[in-house]
């Protein structure tokens, strides 16, 4: 094969062109930000030579380029612009790329590496103009060493290209039918047996192609290369092969290695190459998700987005997901992934008249448990994804499968077996699925998604050529080009008894996503809880005083936050650019939510109401339970409860409020922790609680994305602290560890330890953690995640077990033996590790640790730096004291002036959580009530409303009637009885409201 591989590359690659002109070239720099075409072209434009530097890193320029299609060109050729803007030998989508206009604006294409050529009209004279992205190489492979080309404060002045090519160019149609023909036949040579008959049949013809063509002729010789190759071409494929529905697809990344204003460009770029590449292959299918980036195609390109809208008519171009982006599904509240499908799919369905039928999340880092109820109940049926094949220790066991969640729903999922979401179809790939696909002999049909993605790009002609030659040939899987909803209805209905996936979809990898970037994070949390507060307050204001409902800011908002949580910007894993961006969006969005919810609370504080003083500080409860004496989702006057007095006895402080009996000593840890009420000790004997520690975080790769279990071996606990002092009703314990300072009070009231963390953090690849040893023998863990909660092992018994070494909850975290248990409560922690172990004297233990705070250096090598502030709660008690304390510290109390306002509504059973309050999407006045099962039982309760209805019916996430059972009958202005499933989601719509 060395014959022919040196003859391909060095005599038919070079003649797929057979002749070139050179062109006239000019150019301006743009020297910041982008501009549209209608500004760039009015700027005045200077001669440039190719082979000349341009592109500060992060700058445009803009080139404008003529010449002349020749006359005398013969036919069987097409005339090409063919463009080098520098490009290196990496992927696209992470390096130069540009979008090309005709001089009226019209878009015609992207040129990038390995797609870097552009239709020119018939002969005679044409001129084009080209927005050149010099987006610099932030991504060596498998180095993550810290760089500076990720912000734009530090990326520097110098070129980063050199304009290498721009020439018209006539591309041989017969030559570059032969080289795919070649490329097709070369691959299958690499991944077929070595000593099989197919394989020598195919390299015995492909020596048979270079002995019938003239090395010095290869245009006029390429004909009969190709009869050389027809043969074995059509040889077909076997009966039993694989079925592989091979639908385009271009996985862009909304922010990564580069900021979100680039990804805007990115996306108008593939949807050009989509749409110029479907002028070409009727056949030809894309699949796209995440409404925000047709929202910004809209919004930037409206023309082009109006090409699309055409091409989504005629079924070129088919919005999948459903959701606003493809988002993270670990962290985000329950209420905001539904969110996610209810703005995505209204997008759709508004902008299209689509209903997309898919989940579609290739490239998020594990897949929460509640998914598919959430999926269901945006009328949703399946679920795709690869990124579990990146497992280190434990492959998944099925391909295609049903997935069932926390609360029994079910959706039909597939993994496509070529573990890739970046196929080119090439001969690689598709032995890939074909060894991979776990269902071989019960079925036949998986998707094969090819198109250049992360940075966008989309398919090429070239993936499309190996397509057609693939429909049905010896040696390979059958190629089909298809759309996902068609895949996914021949997959569903050729297995008759899908395998059974229960439980979340635990990624054993990038585990460090849960801990990097606090700030996002807490921006995240917070947002969260703001959002809740504003739409609750906005809808009690609009029902009860006739107060306008903020739908436009509300859905601008709700659009922010979920772009946030994108699966590379609240994971932390971008460059510094996108999460300095993240953090000043956070700040605008809580100081509009803050505007919108002291608008709503004065509206509803009215003339006073039911106080006697309308001066009279009263507080907001937005949580949904009552606390201190104010009701539930209402205003009222409150009483916080006394916290313990700090005293100190001997060598220790001791705290005491009837309930708890805790003791801290000179290390600034709990070394007594006495359940009072249940006359026991908390803390394992001679065991430390409370406890800072310290690891070691240098990840085999991976920076931002992974921490190690071997790093927890070198565990450093924080027991010498500078000062450990009393102010008022807490115990201030400070650190000081270079240019690290970590402030940690600690109180005790109504039975809860609360430390409050105020850290200044300096610290480069160390991992924080807060670790609560308990003398509790627990063989699981309990942890909440969206609309329920989640019990995981914490034995290392199965390779599956000891992988699971850090992992996600949200407001809280449970463990407990039969009758006693304790619970973990915080306001911004996602990063947990809870493992049973053995304390000093023997007696079984177990440890529950916290992860602050991560430092890594790559692909922001200031990550984490500088101020967080973290708050955590320890109580004795079971799972409802948890549900109970996580809402506490998630939605505080709000103190305002004026009058006691009662709640529109209550629950009669604390296991019956709303979760959402709002006004319909639909603008129609409705009110819209989510609520959830807590605490894991079948539970019986009366939502009893206080304000005037006429119907009360179950819905979906969108708010469409469905059927249900969990409605047991409604009283018209009062109540609706209901009895909910564990962990059962139900959305209720209020109709014909009277004031």
């Amino acid at each position: 094969m060395l014959r022919v591989r040196r003859f391909t590359k060095f005599r038919i690659r070079p003649a797929v062109y057979r002749d070139s002109r050179p062109t006239r070239i000019s150019a301006w720099t743009v020297g910041g930000e982008p501009v549209p075409f209608a500004d760039a072209v009015t700027q005045r434009f200077e001669p440039f030579a190719l082979g000349g530097l341009w592109g500060r890193p992060w700058d445009t320029t803009w080139f404008d380029v003529s010449g002349d299609v020749p006359a005398d060109w013969a036919a069987g050729g097409e005339a090409e612009l063919v463009v080098d803007l520098g490009f290196t030998g990496d992927q696209p989508g992470f390096q130069a790329e540009a979008m090309v206009y005709r001089p009226e604006g019209e878009i015609v294409k992207a040129i990038e590496p390995y797609n870097s050529w552009v239709p020119l009209p018939e002969p005679g004279p044409f001129r084009l103009l080209i927005e050149a992205a010099a987006n610099p190489i932030v991504q060596v492979p498998y180095e993550y060493e810290p760089t500076a080309m990720g912000d734009k404060a530090t990326a520097g002045e110098a070129p980063l290209y050199r304009l290498t090519e721009l020439s018209v160019a006539l591309r041989d149609r017969e030559v570059w039918e032969l080289l795919q023909d070649v490329t097709t036949l070369d691959g299958l040579v690499d991944v077929l047996p070595a000593q099989g008959a197919r394989r020598a049949e195919i390299v015995h013809a492909l020596e048979r192609m270079v002995d019938v063509m003239d090395p010095d002729d290869v245009a006029g010789t390429a004909a009969r290369g190709r009869e050389a190759l027809a043969p074995v071409l059509a040889g077909r494929a076997a009966d039993s092969s694989l079925i592989v529905s091979a639908a385009g697809h271009a996985h862009i990344d909304c922010a990564w290695l580069w900021p979100t204003r680039e990804t805007v460009r990115k996306v108008a770029r593939t949807f050009a190459n989509v749409l110029d590449l479907s002028e070409r292959h009727p056949d030809f299918v894309f699949a796209a998700s995440s409404a925000q980036q047709y929202a910004w195609l809209k919004e930037t390109q409206p023309g082009l987005f109006e090409r699309v809208r055409k091409a989504v008519a005629d079924g070129v171009i088919r919005p999948v997901g459903g959701m606003w982006v493809e988002s993270d599904t670990n962290m985000p509240g329950g209420e905001a992934l539904a969110r996610q499908f209810v703005l995505g799919k209204r997008f759709f369905f508004e902008e299209f008249g689509v209903d997309s039928d898919e989940v579609w999340l290739p490239d998020s880092f594990g897949y929460t448990a509640a998914m598919p109820q959430i999926a269901r109940a945006a009328g949703t049926r399946y679920f795709l994804t690869q990124k579990p094949s990146w497992n280190e220790t434990n492959p998944m066991p099925h391909s295609s499968f049903h997935w069932e969640g926390v609360d029994g729903s079910r959706v039909f999922t597939h993994f496509p077996p070529a573990e890739t979401y970046n196929s080119d179809l090439g001969a690689a790939d598709l032995a890939r699925t074909e060894r991979t696909f776990r269902q071989k002999g019960k079925a036949r049909h998986v998707l094969g998604l090819y198109g250049w993605g992360d940075g966008g790009g989309g398919p090429t002609r070239e993936m499309l050529a190996a397509a057609q030659r693939k429909q049905d040939l010896d040696g390979s899987p059958r190629v089909r080009l298809a759309d996902p909803d068609s895949f996914f209805r021949a997959a569903e209905a050729e297995l008759e008894s899908p395998p059974v996936w229960v439980g979340e979809m635990y990624l054993e990898l990038h585990r460090g996503t849960l801990i990097s970037q606090a700030r996002s994070k807490r921006g995240n949390r917070h947002s969260e809880a703001l959002l809740r507060e504003a739409e609750l307050w906005a809808a009690t204001a609009a029902v009860r005083r006739g107060a306008p409902y903020p739908y436009e800011e509300l859905r601008r908002i709700w659009e922010t936050v979920l772009l946030l949580q994108f699966h590379d910007i609240l994971p932390g894993t971008s460059i510094a650019w996108v999460h300095q961006e993240a953090e000043r969006d956070y700040e605008r969005v809580a100081d509009e939510l803050t505007t919108l919810i002291t608008t709503a609370l004065d509206a509803l504080r009215g003339d006073g109401g039911d106080s006697p003083d309308n001066g009279t500080p009263v507080a907001a409860n937005a949580g949904p339970y009552p606390r201190h004496g104010v009701p539930a989702m209402g205003l009222g006057p409150v009483t916080p409860p006394t916290a313990a007095t700090p005293r100190r006895a001997g060598d220790r402080i001791v705290l005491d409020d009837g309930k708890l009996h805790v003791e801290i000593d000179g290390r600034g840890t709990l070394v007594s922790v006495v359940d009072l009420e249940a006359d026991r000790e908390v803390l394992p004997r001679g065991v430390a609680g409370g406890v800072l520690q310290l690891f070691r975080d240098t990840p085999r790769e991976w920076d931002a994305w992974d921490i190690n279990d071997e790093d927890k071996r070198s565990c450093r606990d924080l027991t010498e602290p500078a000062s450990v002092d009393i102010v008022d009703d807490t115990v201030v314990v400070r650190h000081e560890r270079g240019r690290t300072a970590i402030a940690m009070s600690v109180r005790l009231a109504d039975g809860r330890i609360d430390y409050a963390f105020d850290i200044d953090w300096h610290e480069s690849q160390k991992l924080l953690k807060l670790a609560f040893p308990l003398d509790v023998r627990a063989d699981r863990s309990t942890s909440e995640i969206q609309f329920g909660h989640l019990h995981r092992p914490i034995h290392q018994n199965t390779s599956w077990d000891a992988a699971r070494f850090e992992t996600v909850a949200h407001r809280w975290i449970h463990v407990g033996e039969p009758g006693y248990g304790v619970a973990l409560a915080n306001d911004v922690v996602y990063g947990h590790d809870i493992r049973n172990a053995q304390a000093p004297d023997g007696r079984p233990m177990t440890t529950a640790r916290l992860s602050l705070l991560r430092a890594p250096r790559y692909p922001d090598p200031s990550a984490d730096q500088g101020r967080h502030t973290f708050s955590v709660s320890l109580r004795p008690g079971g799972i409802p004291d948890a549900v109970a304390d996580g809402y506490a510290l998630h939605l505080p109390l709000r103190t305002v002036p004026g009058a006691a306002a009662e709640p529109l509504l209550d629950v009669t059973d604390p296991a019956v959580v709303v979760e959402s309050v709002k006004l319909a999407e639909d603008r129609s006045g409705d009110l819209v009530v989510r609520l959830y099962e807590a605490h894991g039982n079948r539970s019986r309760a009366a939502v009893r409303t206080r304000f005037s209805w006429r119907e009360a019916v179950a819905t979906d996430l969108l708010e469409r009637a469905v059927e249900g059972e969990a409605v047991h009958g409604t009283t018209p202005g009062a109540e609706v009885q209901l009895e909910l499933r564990p962990f059962e989601l139900l959305t209720l719509r209020f109709r014909d409201l009277v004031a």
